[in-house]
Parts: structure tokens; C-alpha cells; sequence
């Protein structure tokens, strides 16, 4: 071991005439480790809440969206999908209609986004009908009409098999069911604001659907707000017979999808726009950056407070051994020597500080992990708290910390080696 080397760490180790020496030292040595801590669970929450909503914004909702500039909908829409989805780069496509309702059952009622999709294709670019807890999808399946009357001659309850003969199928979200009261199998009433022209001007239009299926994605804005029902059955209940709103893809290339959408864009032609991904949350994003840029400054803010604390432990720590520096200098220690000394002291604080911080910091994020917290969704859209630690978060908040111990350390360590040794063993 050096003698620098040595020589520090003997000074931490020894026991010492004045004894807040050692615990300011011990204290500073709390602070970085807190401050380190503090930083990584930190950073682990808001790298698993971007991991989590961008997870789940794009396992729910497609990457690329194709709709027409005008409100007049997609028509001769099958052959036009069939043209796009054999572009470059574009994995799935999948038509769609939809348009904002209200789902009422009896005096409970809730707004919704109602889609009518064709099953098969959707399943393709998203993923919500996979997440059905409670009935299932196969309702929406185009033969679903033949297989409903087969059933129906089984069916135990003659009322449920009469809805199921008559209404159309409704799979709606989790939040959405719990706040009108709806389970599967039960009949519910559907307004569109698209209603039809009378003498008395425009009315809304009512259908009755039967809930077949709920699903729970774990994002709050789907589970509160989207419902899916037959593409036929939309283009019925919004009066648009064989008209799409959207064509959704999915592409091979995330980061891609706005260069991919405007590929797709000149692809269907003039009177044409698309929206990606990106586009559709660059805010949420956005803010979830600038929450995790505000959160490392303020919570550094602690590991500055630990570095104060090795700025008086080392000079106290200087005033203490000043008839030690005194003797080494006397016996050929050159003044750099003793200045590396007092780093190096400064530079074991806060390597030992940082590396309880990583541990303590890892611990409590797997912790964490593992033990689901519970959320609110409707104020952060997910339901548990997600913690996602990162090795490359570990080496920034490390080497942060011991950069700003290191220059706690500067004014101490240049103190010590002024000393002079006549001066100090004058009176001795």
C-alpha cells in the first residue's frame, strides 16, 4: 500500500482525542450513502414508469395511424389496406371505426371511445383483446352470428340466450364495467351523438349490446375509456355502412415510425395524414424526462449536504493532527504527499458512502419490484409502482457523488500541506 494510502486510512481507523472528529465522519459517511440511495431508487421509479406506460401505450394501441384529412371517413378501404400492408418495413394492418358514446346501464352511465375492429387483424397491432379477464373475444369473430343460434339451443337461461340471439357483442374495460355496473352477459345501451335527421332535428341513435368480455390492460385511460365491438356493428350504430375512420399498423422499428409514416402516407395517396406513437405521447414523455432530470437534482442536493459534512470532517481533522503533519514534514514528507493524504481521506469517505448508497439503493429497488405497491390509476394510469434499476444509473450516480466528495476535499487537503512545521512545533 502507498504510504499516502496508508497513512489515510490509519486516520480513519485510529481512535482520536476528539471524538466528533469520528462522528462527523461517520455522519458524512450516512449522508453519501443516503444521498446515493435516495438517487437510485429514484431513477428506478421513473425509468419503470417510462418502461411501463411505454409498454403498454404501444402493446395497447398501434404505431402508425393512417386517417383522411377530411372527416368523410376511409372508403374502398380493403383493397387500399391490402396495398400498404406489404410495404417496406410495416409488420401488420388492421381497419377500424370509432367514435366517442355513452355506455349507460339502467341510472349508471360513462363515456367511451367505442372501435369496431375485425378481431383477427387487430390482434396483429395491439394487444387489448389478449388481455380479457372475464369472458372472451370470440363474439367478435365475422362467423359469431352462425355460431350464436347453435349456442343459443343449449343455453340454459332463456333470458341470456335471448340477448345473446339479439344484441350485438361489447367488450369494454375493466374501470368502465365497474363504473356503470356491468358484468358479462348483462345488456347494455349504447348513444351515439352520429343519431339520424327527424322533423325535429337530429336525434341520438340507441343500440343495446350485451357485454361478451372485460378486459383489464393496467392502463387506466383504456380500462376507463375504450370499448370494441364488430366492425359491422360500428359502421351500424355511427350510420357509416362500409366506412373506416383509421387503418392501424405496426412496424418493425419504433424509433422509425415517423419516417415510416410518411412512407405510408405517399403510399395511399393525396387527402391522407398519419399520426405515430410518438406524436400521440410526446408530452407524457416529455414530462416523465424533465420529472426525472428535476428529481436527480433535487435528491443530489443531499449528497452535497454529505460533501459539506467531509468538508468539516477534514478540516477538523487537519486542525487535529496538525502536530502529526508537523513531525511527517520534519522527517521529509513533501507537501503533496500530504495534500494526497487528505484526498485520499476524503476519497475512502466517499467510496465507502457511495457503495452502501449502490447497495442499500439495489436493494430497495428489487424490493420494491417484488413487492407490488399499489397506485391510484386515475391520477399516475398504471396500478402498481414500478421500479426498473439501471447498471449505467449506478456508474452516473457513483461517479457524481464521488466527484462532488472529491471537491469537498480540495480545501482541507491544500490547508494541510501549508502547515509548517516550525510554526506548528513551536510551542510543543
Amino acid at each position: 500500500m502507498r504510504f499516502e494510502l496508508y497513512v489515510a486510512a490509519r486516520y480513519l481507523r485510529a481512535k482520536r482525542r476528539q471524538a466528533v472528529v469520528g462522528l462527523v465522519t461517520t455522519i458524512s459517511i450516512a449522508g453519501v450513502a443516503a444521498g446515493v440511495a435516495a438517487l437510485i431508487i429514484a431513477l428506478a421509479i421513473t425509468n419503470g414508469m417510462r418502461r411501463d406506460l411505454q409498454e403498454r401505450l404501444l402493446g395497447s394501441s398501434s404505431h402508425v395511424e393512417l386517417m383522411r384529412v377530411k372527416s368523410d371517413g376511409i372508403r374502398k378501404w380493403q383493397p387500399l389496406i391490402e396495398r400498404l400492408r406489404h410495404l417496406p418495413h410495416v409488420t401488420a394492418a388492421a381497419p377500424g371505426i370509432y367514435e366517442e358514446v355513452m355506455v349507460s346501464r339502467g341510472p349508471r352511465a360513462g363515456f367511451a371511445l367505442v372501435k369496431g375492429i375485425d378481431p383477427a387483424p387487430e390482434r396483429t397491432v395491439s394487444n387489448l383483446l389478449d388481455s380479457i379477464t372475464s369472458g372472451s373475444a370470440k363474439d367478435l369473430d365475422p362467423d359469431a352470428q352462425a355460431s350464436a343460434g347453435s349456442m343459443a339451443s343449449v343455453a340454459n337461461d332463456a333470458f341470456s340466450t335471448a340477448i345473446s340471439a339479439a344484441y350485438p357483442p361489447l367488450i369494454i374495460g375493466k374501470d368502465l364495467a365497474e363504473n356503470i355496473g356491468a358484468q358479462v352477459g348483462d345488456s347494455v345501451l349504447v348513444t351515439s351523438p352520429q343519431g339520424e335527421l327527424t322533423p325535429l332535428g337530429l336525434t341520438p341513435k340507441y343500440q343495446r349490446f350485451r357485454v361478451v368480455g372485460i378486459f383489464h390492460s393496467g392502463f387506466y385511460q383504456y380500462d376507463a375509456a375504450w370499448a370494441f365491438t364488430r366492425l359491422v356493428d360500428a359502421q351500424r350504430l355511427f350510420s357509416e355502412p362500409d366506412v373506416l375512420s383509421v387503418i392501424s399498423f405496426k412496424v418493425d422499428n419504433l424509433e422509425h415510425a415517423p419516417a415510416i409514416g410518411r412512407q405510408i402516407e405517399q403510399a395511399a395517396g393525396a387527402g391522407f395524414m398519419t399520426t405515430n406513437w410518438m406524436e400521440q405521447n410526446r408530452e407524457l414523455f416529455r414530462a416523465l424526462k424533465l420529472e426525472q432530470e428535476v428529481t436527480f437534482i433535487v435528491i443530489a442536493l443531499i449528497v452535497i449536504v454529505a460533501a459539506l459534512n467531509i468538508l468539516i470532517a477534514l478540516t477538523m481533522m487537519v486542525m487535529e493532527k496538525t502536530r502529526d503533519i508537523a513531525v511527517m514534514m520534519s522527517f521529509g514528507v513533501e507537501p503533496g504527499q500530504v495534500r494526497r493524504i487528505f484526498l485520499l481521506q476524503g476519497l475512502l469517505i466517499s467510496v465507502v458512502g457511495t457503495a452502501l448508497g449502490l447497495v442499500l439503493g439495489y436493494l430497495a429497488a428489487w424490493a420494491g419490484g417484488h413487492y407490488h405497491f399499489q397506485l391510484s390509476p386515475e391520477v399516475y394510469s398504471i396500478d402498481t409502482l414500478p421500479f426498473a434499476p439501471r447498471a449505467l444509473d449506478g456508474v452516473i450516480v457513483a461517479a457524481v457523488s464521488i466527484g462532488i466528495s472529491l471537491l469537498a476535499t480540495l480545501y482541507p487537503s491544500y490547508a494541510a500541506a501549508r502547515i509548517r512545521p516550525a510554526e506548528a512545533l513551536r510551542y510543543e
